[in-house]
């Protein structure tokens, strides 16, 4: 089993950042990949953004491309997302998640962190 901890969600305003750290521990080796994804109100979850531990590729979705960095800290097992130019329509609860090598798919997810953007 791999465990998840999300930290740094918070409140901000229109514009600004924040930094959303998450620390695996655990079955941590054969690490595959560490991603972000979040939830809105009614709606579903989707996904932000990952980054593959063999040779720190990373992927976005289109929305937060430029605006958004993922990150890791190999020795920690930590992964960062730092949010720049946030916008009201990233509010949402942030979820880590990570997938070893030998899964076929995210298997852990953290328990979230409150991100809210005020206009």
């Amino acid at each position: 089993q791999v465990q998840l901890v999300e930290s740094g969600g918070g409140l901000v305003q229109t514009g600004g950042s924040l930094r959303l750290s998450c620390a695996a521990s655990g079955r941590t080796f054969n690490m595959y990949r560490m991603g972000w994804f979040r939830q809105a109100p009614g709606r579903e979850r989707e996904f932000v953004a990952a980054i593959r531990w063999s040779d720190s590729n990373t992927y976005y979705t289109d929305s937060v491309k430029g605006r958004f960095a993922i990150s890791r800290d190999s020795a920690k097992n930590t992964v960062f997302l730092q949010m720049n130019s946030l916008k009201p329509e990233d509010t949402a609860i942030y979820y880590c998640a990570a997938q070893r090598v030998i899964e076929a798919s995210y298997n852990y997810w953290g328990q979230g962190t409150q991100v809210t953007v005020s206009s």
